[in-house]
């Protein structure tokens, strides 16, 4: 996946994310150019930085939905933060370095992930060859040939059920493992040492854990872990996952507003505001910061920052941090006919995903195309009249829309439903008339 064309990008985007092309664009540009700075030389990879990227839209317009495909599409380490939940330095809160640290944990999971599937025959032969010791004891040393020869005759019957599943309800003994991770959330560095120098210390006492009684199924779960410790150098898997992060971290800072100043409010408001955008600033420069994995250096991570700027503007920032996000894109308010695509194109549209859920309780959902103009019709009127949250006023609709039909799903039971502009206009028509009523229930 890492080295699809922007276009090729742009096409897996257009399955999920409607509209937003310009959008869509900047960020595949911007990672195609990812994978073409590691075809540079050494000498030359250092000084091409990362292109970071300031998207501008209203809530719902799909900032974060394009961010987070992104990061299922290419495998990347990716985490999403909201920046008005950082504190400047010295006040109580979140410091904004906790974001790495976050990225390096996401990029571990990630690494150890992808180096299980590519052990996953080893992993499978030891969690068998594990529980069938458990419920077949090897024989003590100095057995006769033919007690050795009927051995492996039920060894092997029992690798034969063993594989077909019938040995999952049965029960052995196993030690459960302790986890000794320790929570780093909001800690200085010097803590996260001291944590880390008290882990290793515990550590090779206390890797086993007590024993005790667990179904085969539950055994398989609990030996893939332990076969995964014991098949896999936690320290390289620590050094590609570091790698991973420092080539291919992706950061995505919602609410970037928040923390703008703007010359209309008083700064006396919140003190921190400004504080974090300079806390920021060396972090998004490119600096070192210490996580799990060691000194990770963040001059290659790519920050898309994100923000509805409806009480503030982009140049409120200060200047040093507009600086570091020199590509901007504005994302387009969504009309009518783009919450239609919305509600009908994307691969798990919310049609589909509504006609998922009732087909649980053999109801077959039909919508009619006229009921799928008028919801989207009111989901546009409702965002006109009171707040535009985007698409998400499309969620709102149609639970008002489906709720009868949800609750009394058992007397549909075998039967079609079919939701035409009738029961839209009688369940939501009334309601986007009366603008009170659509600020408190829609």
């Amino acid at each position: 996946m890492e080295n699809l064309t922007p276009k090729q990008i742009v096409e897996y985007l257009d399955k999920y994310v409607i509209g937003q092309k310009d959008a869509k664009k900047t960020i595949a540009v911007a990672l195609r150019n990812r994978y073409r700075r590691m075809n540079l030389s050494e000498d030359m990879q250092k000084d091409v930085t990362p292109k970071n990227i300031l998207m501008i839209g209203s809530t719902g317009v799909g900032k974060t939905e394009i961010a987070r495909r992104l990061a299922t599409m290419m495998k990347l380490p990716f985490i999403k933060v909201e920046a008005s939940k950082y504190t400047e330095v010295g006040f109580v809160g979140r410091d904004v370095e906790s974001m790495i640290r976050d990225l390096a944990t996401t990029s571990l999971s990630l690494t150890r992930e992808e180096e299980n599937e590519k052990n996953r025959e080893k992993i499978e032969n030891y969690i068998e060859n594990k529980i069938i010791e458990k419920l077949l004891p090897p024989l003590p040393a100095g057995a006769s040939e033919e007690k050795k020869s009927q051995y492996e005759a039920s060894f092997a019957k029992m690798q034969d059920r063993f594989a077909k599943g019938e040995l999952d309800n049965l029960t052995i003994k196993i030690n459960v493992p302790k986890s000794m991770d320790l929570p780093e959330d909001g800690l200085p560095p010097q803590m996260i040492q001291v944590q880390e120098s008290i882990v290793k210390v515990l550590g090779a006492n206390n890797k086993k854990g007590p024993e005790k009684e667990v179904s085969v199924k539950e055994a398989k779960k609990i030996l893939a872990q332990e076969a995964s410790e014991e098949l896999l150098d936690e320290d390289k898997l620590k050094e590609l996952a570091k790698q991973k992060v420092e080539k291919g971290g992706i950061v995505f800072l919602d609410e970037i507003d928040k923390v703008a100043v703007s010359a209309s409010s008083s700064s006396r408001q919140d003190p921190s505001k400004e504080g974090v955008q300079r806390d920021l600033l060396p972090i998004v420069e490119g600096s070192s910061v210490h996580t799990k994995l060691g000194q990770i250096n963040t001059d290659h991570i790519l920050f898309i920052a994100a923000g509805a700027f409806h009480l503030s503007k982009p140049s409120d920032l200060i200047p040093e941090l507009q600086g570091r996000f020199p590509l901007r894109v504005e994302l387009e308010n969504l009309s009518e006919e783009t919450l239609y695509r919305i509600l009908t194109e994307p691969k798990n549209s919310l049609v589909k995903q509504y006609q998922a859920l009732l087909k649980v309780e053999d109801v077959e959902l039909v919508f009619e195309e006229e009921a799928l103009r008028a919801i989207s019709h009111f989901a546009l009127l409702a965002n006109e009249k009171t707040e535009d949250i985007g698409a998400r006023r499309l969620h709102t609709v149609m639970e008002k829309i489906l709720e009868d039909i949800s609750f009394e799903a058992d007397e549909y039971q075998g039967k079609e439903v079919v939701v035409d502009k009738n029961l839209v206009e009688s369940k939501i028509g009334n309601v986007v008339e009366d603008e009170d009523a659509t600020r408190y229930i829609l």
